[in-house]
């Protein structure tokens, strides 16, 4: 392994496999938790590729300020947020100074908010919309919105505001941006430290969101003129589509450990702030404070311990075909996970990276199967190396299929 390799990616030392891990019952609540303090230290530690990792550890960009999400266009450049406030690109392997778009002005930027998702149009080779998930101040008040952006050669400029006015705080902003198979724009929005939100359909935090890529009400919405999707959300941070079932999971981080895996559904309430772990029925008194439907219980859930999970991906080529990555932060680790034939349950097959040191916010898989992992230890959770923020590209050894 190259020096460069050893001295800049470090704890990828081994794979560590958990057994017998389904979902852990209901415990006794803890204190409140946001994304969790990592133990992140790298500086000076040397690292190796994890033993039967099918893929070849490399940095793609290195002295990030924390980003948040990356995109690969069909023309292989690769766009990311910094949390700070910029769009940045990576283009034919080299990472360009200048940034495709500053929204530094205006930005909301405390502890967990600031510039989040990012989402490349379904149609962006022919009309290169991107869209954003920004935190802003308006009238000294945070918030947050969703803004659509045209790029042209790595530069943009704001097109349309889609939806605006959201709540935020300096935590549980939620802020994953992704085009799902319908073609529409799915938006995760945590309860912004209001917990009643979250079951109150006249607010949108707590939510998961479906809109048109134009921002207007798709008519198949559950909630009728609403862009509610599903609610009784804490702070999701993930989404994915199971290639071959079409089925929508979400990560969310729990209150007291908790952190789950969610099977979503349209119109579907996943129960913050009533329920935890395995629970599906609320506390008596409690029949008040919930809003419409069941209460669904996560098909994953962390128990008594702390996982933070962000970004997640389903893997499409090589030996891992079909699972579901998630990158974790408090846990400095990705998740591999195998879901049963129905969606309705989910096993870790292993954790990778296990080493406490890099805190992970997402993983993305290339059309090319490589994989990239941004690592978030200038999050101010973190203990940052002289290297960080880091892109890390894992290059698939296996031969990928045409």
């Amino acid at each position: 392994m190259s020096n460069l390799r050893n001295s800049v990616f470090v704890g990828l030392i081994a794979v560590l496999v958990l057994s017998g891990c389904g979902k852990a019952p209901a415990v006794t609540e803890k204190p409140v938790h946001t994304e969790q303090s990592g133990q992140s230290d790298n500086q000076g530690n040397k690292g190796e590729d994890s033993p039967g990792l099918p893929y070849t550890i490399e940095v793609a960009a290195s002295g990030l300020d924390v980003p948040w999400e990356l995109v690969v266009s069909p023309d292989g450049r690769l766009f990311f947020t910094e949390r700070s406030g910029l769009l940045r690109v990576i283009d034919q392997g080299k990472l360009i100074e200048s940034p495709v778009l500053n929204l530094q002005e205006a930005l909301y930027q405390k502890s967990e908010a600031g510039l989040l998702g990012l989402a490349l149009d379904p149609d962006f080779a022919s009309n290169h919309y991107m869209y954003l998930y920004q935190s802003y101040l308006d009238g000294g008040d945070a918030k947050n919105r969703i803004i659509r952006i045209v790029e042209e050669n790595n530069q943009a400029k704001l097109d349309k505001v889609l939806l605006d006015g959201l709540p935020a705080s300096q935590n549980h902003n939620g802020g994953r941006l992704k085009f799902g198979p319908d073609g529409m724009l799915y938006i995760t929005n945590g309860d912004a430290s209001d917990t009643s939100n979250s079951q109150d359909l006249g607010q949108l935090s707590g939510k998961i969101m479906r809109i048109q890529p134009d921002g207007s009400i798709p008519a198949d919405n559950p909630f009728g003129n609403s862009p509610v999707y599903s609610l009784g959300h804490r702070n999701p941070q993930g989404l994915a589509w199971d290639p071959d079932s079409g089925r929508l999971y979400s990560s969310e981080h729990g209150q007291s450990a908790h952190d789950e895996i969610n099977l979503i559904e349209a119109g579907a309430n996943y129960g913050w702030p009533l329920i935890q772990g395995d629970e599906t029925e609320s506390e008596e008194g409690d029949a008040a404070k919930q809003g419409p439907g069941p209460l669904t219980a996560p098909i994953l859930h962390s128990g008594k311990e702390t996982w933070a999970p962000s970004g997640m991906a389903f893997i499409t080529q090589g030996p891992w075909k079909g699972n579901l990555l998630v990158a974790n932060l408090r846990g400095a680790q990705i998740q591999r996970l195998l879901l049963g034939a129905d969606g309705q349950t989910a096993e870790v097959a292993e954790f990778l990276f296990s080493s406490e040191s890099d805190r992970l916010r997402d993983i993305v898989e290339g059309p090319d199967g490589s994989l990239y992992v941004l690592t978030n230890n200038r999050d101010g959770r973190g203990r940052p190396g002289k290297d960080d923020d880091r892109i890390i590209r894992l290059r698939p050894t296996f031969e990928i299929e045409k």
